[in-house]
């Protein structure tokens, strides 16, 4: 195989130019779409439908399901990474699958699921009925939904890093009487910090946007139930099109940031690599 720079100048230039346009037909473009609609009429209408109650309720309740949903994928991804990159188990496969299992279902069924399980007619459903406990078109069922499609985006980010890393650092610990945990936080998460916040950034960014599978569950109560996602399609539906891209363009900002942190923690990562 030729090297990159044994390729001739103009295959380069081509190749350059055609990323560079398919970036900004489908990145640049949409983006500057939703902020162009959103500030049409200037900042009172913007302000006017963030501020809303309906809109604030969905912002905080996105921000909620969120808190909820990172951490627990957080702790969750990591178990999870450290079994399958750290030991050799009956079933390790099998959990390997169950990983990546939210990356191959539509959002959709999986929210179809939450219903079958806890729905009214489904097969919990009756028995938290009985005892007044509302899983589906409620919080719950937001959180369950979202715990679900976010589940592999920590897991998938430590699993080849810890993999390549091994075990011999951690087995020097432990030669030299560290226990587990003092393993654990002074070996084991040092070497993966910068690793497990992106994944934790990317869960968070996947947590606020998702859409299909919170869109099954949640019944679409406004004031209650509706994510930012959500909210956008009624205003939508509804012709309300300022109101709709002012909170779409506050989720896209909330992507950007996230989108920015990330490249500052793997430009961190990348120095932390270089050091000794």
């Amino acid at each position: 195989m030729r090297p990159a720079a044994a390729e001739p100048a103009w295959l380069r230039a081509l190749l350059v130019g055609a990323a560079l346009l398919l970036a900004v037909l489908f990145l640049l473009l949409p983006l500057a779409a939703i902020f162009t609609e959103a500030l049409r009429r200037g900042w009172p209408p913007v302000w006017a439908a963030l501020s809303d109650p309906d809109a604030l309720s969905a912002i905080r309740l996105t921000l909620l399901v969120a808190a909820i949903a990172v951490p627990v994928n957080t702790l969750g991804g990591l178990a999870g990474a450290w079994c399958i990159a750290r030991y050799r188990f009956p079933g390790r496969a099998l959990l390997l699958a169950l990983v990546e299992l939210p990356f191959s279902v539509s959002p959709v069924i999986s929210g179809l699921v939450w219903v079958l399980l806890f729905g009214a007619h489904g097969w919990f459903g009756p028995w938290l009925a009985e005892h007044d406990v509302q899983i589906i078109f409620a919080v719950p069922g937001l959180v369950l939904a979202t715990l679900f499609v976010t589940f592999p985006f920590v897991a998938r980010t430590l699993i080849p890093l810890m993999q390549e890393q091994g075990r011999e650092a951690e087995e020097a610990a432990a030669t030299l009487g560290a226990s587990g945990w003092q393993s654990f936080f002074r070996v084991t998460l040092p070497q993966i910090r910068w690793a497990l916040l992106s994944g934790v950034l990317l869960c968070n960014a996947r947590a606020m946007g998702e859409f299909g599978a919170v869109s099954v569950v949640s019944g679409h109560i406004r004031g209650e139930t509706n994510t930012m996602p959500l909210h956008v399609e009624i205003l939508y539906n509804e012709y309300q099109f300022v109101g709709a891209f002012a909170v779409a363009a506050l989720l896209a900002l909330l992507a950007l940031v996230t989108l920015a942190a990330k490249a500052v923690l793997e430009r961190g990562a990348a120095r932390a690599a270089m050091l000794p």
